[in-house]
């Protein structure tokens, strides 16, 4: 009786053994191919916390929006969901050609009137910048803030433009500059200064701040 009360015991056992691992096996099966749907990428399998940081920076940029589209097939219509990019949104090509160019006038002096390297004022900077490519746009800083589209400044990204009034506080535009670089740091910009010429300075600055009006994203 005993060997047979043995026997019975390492039978259940197994069958409890078999049991349990079976339903660990599926279960992490299960939660394993949930994550990849949740956290696939382009074909590639990012972590979550990859995953949020791409969502982020799209985000930031004003990335791809989802828009339905209506498509008839013989069978008949057809909700059908595809991704665009936001119309105001233009190519990071484009925008780099024109913060390079700005850049390659760093230096050229300040000039009322100018749009060359003997000398550029600073709505004169951004004309010169945006022809690099193809793009005309106003030639005043006054024309130039309502050729866009407004923005708050925490939306601010590279290839936006600013303007500033003559004094703290001040409502009237009489200067404009190109956005170089925004990063947790701050963001940059650069313009033609009545007193150094073309230079790149930070937003962040007493000065700059104090005198900030707008900023809108230009229709490229």
């Amino acid at each position: 009786m005993w060997h047979y009360s043995a026997k019975v015991q390492v039978s259940t056992f197994r069958v409890h053994w078999f049991y349990y691992t079976a339903l660990a096996l599926v279960l992490f099966l299960t939660g394993c191919n949930s994550t990849r749907k949740v956290n696939y990428r382009n074909g590639h399998y990012v972590s979550a916390r990859e995953m949020a940081r791409i969502k982020a920076e799209e985000r930031r940029r004003g990335g791809a929006r989802k828009s339905k589209t209506v498509r008839n097939t013989p069978a008949g219509r057809t909700k059908v969901v595809a991704k665009r990019k936001g119309n105001s949104a233009p190519s990071s090509r484009e925008i780099n050609t024109v913060i390079e160019t700005a850049r390659s006038y760093q230096g050229t002096p300040y000039k009322y009137g100018g749009t060359t390297r003997m000398g550029m004022d600073c709505s004169g900077l951004l004309l010169a910048s945006f022809s690099a490519i193809q793009v005309p746009i106003p030639r005043s800083s006054n024309e130039q803030a309502l050729w866009g589209t407004p923005i708050r400044p925490q939306e601010l990204r590279a290839g936006d433009l600013i303007f500033f009034g003559a004094s703290p506080g001040s409502g009237a535009i009489t200067h404009v500059g190109l956005v170089t670089d925004v990063s947790p740091e701050g963001v940059q910009f650069i313009h033609s200064s009545t007193s150094l010429g073309v230079v790149e300075n930070s937003l962040e600055s007493d000065y700059y701040l104090s005198r900030f009006i707008k900023a809108v994203r230009p229709k490229i």
